[in-house]
């Protein structure tokens, strides 16, 4: 019994300590925590590009932070010029920018958002690394060593 109630004590302080935990000013004006933007990286591949000149890249963008952001551009020393692209219906679009919402996520997928690497200027192999830098409207940029997988590479199989 005494236990029990210390026990039950000791789960009653945690909790109350992480109640308060968030209870701090908010600097933001979204009223969601922090006012800016958290953003890392994950997941990134390229898959071996079977063209000489085009190539496609996954990733994966999470934003553990209280303010929304925009991934506006993304550029790479391996290409002349990349391009963010949305599918929807099968229909690909290039986008100029693409939303990153506060404590959610922005994911490039195959058969979804890609990014296109145009106008190769050596054909990356796999077991090679493509260095990618991000741009965003408000948080600094990120650098991000993509491997390059095989052709057929599936991240979901990990084949």
């Amino acid at each position: 019994m005494r236990r029990a109630a210390l026990t039950a004590a000791t789960l009653t302080a945690a909790l109350a300590l992480a109640g308060c935990a968030g209870a701090a000013p908010d600097s933001g004006s979204d009223g969601s925590g922090s006012g800016k933007a958290d953003l890392s990286v994950s997941s990134s591949y390229m898959p071996q590009p079977v063209s000489a000149d085009m190539a496609a890249g996954f990733l994966t963008i999470a934003n553990k932070g209280g303010a929304k952001d925009e991934l506006t551009s993304v550029t790479s020393d391996v290409a002349g010029e990349v391009t963010m692209h949305s599918t929807n219906g099968g229909a690909m679009t290039e986008e100029n920018s693409f939303a990153i919402p506060a404590h959610g996520r922005l994911v490039f997928r195959s058969g979804g958002n890609h990014l296109m690497f145009e106008m190769l200027k050596r054909k990356p192999r796999q077991g090679q690394s493509v260095t990618v830098k991000l741009t965003f409207a408000k948080s600094g940029p990120l650098t991000v060593e993509m491997p390059v997988k095989s052709a057929t590479y599936n991240p979901s199989t990990g084949h």
